[in-house]
């Protein structure tokens, strides 16, 4: 294996030698204020200029694509029941959004004879009306009568030109948080107001729209002082928890966020063979986090180069992005390690290769996890035994997740097995966690959870084994799909040997 001096020295293209750290060097010697830098009384004009003969980052990392590791995506099989075609769509159109909202009014009528609905949390305004924002102590929330076209907002000015160019049917803005009265510094007035309670704003402005009925479903229990006010300012209203109504909805997956879901899968598996393919060819001169960078350029350059940006227009790529990182050695014996990844890589060691991924807010996690041999060309016997048993429960979690089986049922027969196989100590957590646009979502592939799968649910698959004493650890996640028979996952990455047990 040539060393990363002897790369720099000879001259090749690859990514250290050619394009990383002699960019990162020149951009660096740019800081000094003698590099060619004006400095405050300079008058003379900057010294750096285009130099086309070098190379972009993106162009060196293309370059370090060999595909082999591409070659080796499982393909599909007759007859399985999943994952789907990719979507061709880059979000979820406005038509699905019109339709959930439909299915949930339809619902709340039919089953609590309710006529209208105000959701607050971000999670419930984006799954139902596609309106994608950046969230923070800024409240926002979405009421809708039963015969309303449009939802109505409660927003920030800062979000004024999102929200009022996407599904909009009007609603009542508020300048910013802490909101004064009357204060709208971007129509002209600026006052010293009194500072507006920001619920009583929300319920004024459903006063003033006008409520359908006397029941509106909301999307969680208010507080004692929140119910108080909402009795002030629209007294005579029920208000009704649907909170767990609206999570059943985003539990069950409709086909149009699956095939949304395996499209942001397609590339987080050509990151995934990227990332096995540097490993390969830089060997030991590398470090994981140098592996994580320089896949997330090269797989994000792929990514937003399919989707239709519309040169930066609003409501287009949205929550897309691939997020990819990678572990090696000691770090990946913790679940969770409060320590950075960097750390070089080498032999006889464990790696992980991880991440999540999204397209329109569809995705999830993709983990493999690595053994890598010893300069003898071994594998460590340790490592053996719980990449074996962590990679088979793994298996017995897609096996046993079919409609019907409860979530405790899957954690028991894993546990089981760990516990078997005498791996119990090395046991951390449960197997899995719903998943959803949020992340983790309910319910949970654990002892404690009986909720009973549905199919086209999905979690994520995670029956990890760890050895923090020995820095050796073995996490694998993907998204398992709750089918007919039997589950099954989204990515194409292998599990098996070939793929996992490398020699550098």
């Amino acid at each position: 294996m040539s060393t990363r001096r002897q790369w720099v020295t000879e001259g090749t293209s690859a990514l250290l030698a050619a394009g990383m750290l002699p960019r990162i060097d020149r951009v660096a010697g740019m800081q000094k204020m003698d590099g060619g830098m004006q400095t405050a009384d300079s008058h003379q004009p900057s010294a750096i200029s285009y130099q086309p003969s070098s190379p972009s980052l993106k162009n060196v990392l293309k370059s370090q694509a060999t595909g082999t590791s591409e070659a080796l995506l499982l393909k599909p099989k007759q007859g399985e029941e999943g994952p789907p075609t990719p979507a061709t769509y880059d979000r979820l159109p406005l038509a699905w959004n019109k339709a959930t909202v439909a299915r949930l009014k339809a619902k709340l009528a039919d089953d609590h004879n309710i006529q209208a609905f105000l959701v607050r949390d971000p999670l419930n305004i984006t799954y139902l009306t596609g309106y994608w924002h950046s969230t923070t102590e800024r409240p926002q929330a979405v009421f809708m009568n039963k015969d309303d076209a449009d939802p109505w907002f409660l927003y920030p000015g800062l979000d004024r030109d999102i929200v009022t160019t996407w599904w909009f049917g009007g609603g009542k803005m508020y300048f910013d948080f802490p909101h004064a009265d009357d204060a709208f510094p971007h129509q002209g007035t600026v006052t010293h107001g009194e500072t507006v309670d920001p619920f009583r704003f929300l319920l004024s402005g459903i006063r003033e729209k006008r409520v359908q009925g006397m029941r509106i479903g909301v999307d969680g229990e208010f507080y004692p002082s929140e119910m108080a006010k909402a009795m002030d300012e629209l007294p005579g209203i029920e208000w009704v928890n649907i909170k767990d109504t609206l999570m059943k909805m985003r539990q069950v997956k409709t086909p149009e966020e699956l095939a949304l879901w395996r499209r942001a899968y397609v590339y987080f598996d050509r990151a995934h063979a990227f990332a096995r393919d540097y490993v390969l060819t830089h060997g030991t001169d590398i470090t994981d986090y140098e592996v994580g960078v320089a896949t997330e350029l090269w797989i994000n350059d792929q990514l937003y180069s399919d989707l239709k940006l519309a040169n930066g227009a609003a409501h287009h790529g949205v929550s897309s992005r691939v997020g990819v990182s990678c572990r090696a050695g000691p770090v990946t014996g913790y679940p969770h390690p409060n320590q950075p990844s960097y750390n070089k890589i080498g032999r006889n060691m464990a790696l992980q290769i991880s991440g999540a991924a999204r397209v329109g807010g569809y995705g999830h996690e993709n983990y493999r996890a690595f053994i890598i041999a010893d300069s003898a060309g071994n594998f460590d016997p340790h490592m053996r035994k719980l990449w074996e048993v962590s990679q088979r429960t793994c298996d017995m979690q897609v096996e046993l997740s079919s409609e019907g089986t409860t979530c405790s049922k899957v954690a028991y027969e894993i546990h089981k097995y760990q516990v078997e196989q005498g791996v119990q100590k090395y046991v951390y957590h449960r197997p899995g966690h719903g998943a959803g646009t949020e992340g983790h979502q309910s319910p949970y592939i654990a002892l404690g959870d009986y909720t009973m799968l549905r199919r086209n649910m999905c979690f994520s698959e995670e029956p990890g084994l760890y050895d923090s004493e020995r820095g050796v650890g073995f996490n694998w996640s993907d998204t398992v799909v709750v089918a007919t028979k039997s589950g099954y996952r989204m990515s194409r990455v292998p599990y098996s040997k070939e793929w996992c047990w490398v020699k550098i």
